[in-house]
């Protein structure tokens, strides 16, 4: 049966998580920068799981972003099937949080062109233009990084958005864990751990 647990409300529970999940695209050691996404793989493949970067997070539209290279599996993935579940863990909160979500493919458009500006003078930028997709089986001690000429050109950057449909939190505590589910109309469920 689940418990009503007097500490913390629906508001201020969800007013709290999503202010670690907007913290976390900007802070570089926020654990919650590198959740786990996971999706249903296609076919015999099964279900897939990889770390990614959380690059936004609005808490007014329950939405996370997410870059990713246009070739990688995920992409197709989630246009075959657009169900995903990303897994956040932060040992300094002791929270877990699994969000469930409906994902969009962006690959070209004003949305991915603004990433992309924003991306290119960056580092990172090199994982965008390598001539090979990800998990090319790469020939043997041959490095393929991208000329750093090649930012101009063409790039394979993606933003894969997730739209909440509901989150599930769980905090480790000495004294009793909770547990509680929220969803973009406010409602929260307390659960047992």
């Amino acid at each position: 049966m689940p418990q009503e647990n007097p500490e913390i409300s629906a508001d201020d529970l969800a007013t709290r998580v999503w202010q670690e999940l907007t913290r976390a695209p900007h802070d570089r050691h926020h654990e919650w920068r590198t959740p786990v996404l996971a999706t249903q793989g296609i076919a015999a493949s099964g279900p897939q799981a990889r770390t990614v970067v959380l690059r936004h997070a609005d808490a007014v539209s329950w939405t996370l972003c997410v870059y990713t290279d246009a070739r990688s599996p995920k992409c197709s993935e989630l246009q075959t099937q657009p169900l995903a579940q990303l897994i956040f863990w932060s040992k300094r909160l002791h929270w877990q949080l699994r969000v469930s979500a409906l994902a969009t493919v962006e690959l070209e458009g004003e949305q991915v062109n603004a990433a992309w500006e924003r991306v290119r003078q960056s580092h990172a930028a090199t994982d965008y233009v390598s001539p090979m997709p990800p998990g090319h089986i790469q020939p043997a001690r041959q490095s393929i990084k991208p000329d750093p000429g090649d930012l101009a050109s063409t790039h394979h950057l993606a933003v894969l958005s997730f739209k909440v449909n509901s989150m599930d939190w769980l905090a480790l505590r000495q004294d009793g864990h909770r547990r509680a589910r929220l969803s973009p109309s406010g409602s929260l469920l307390w659960l047992v751990p």
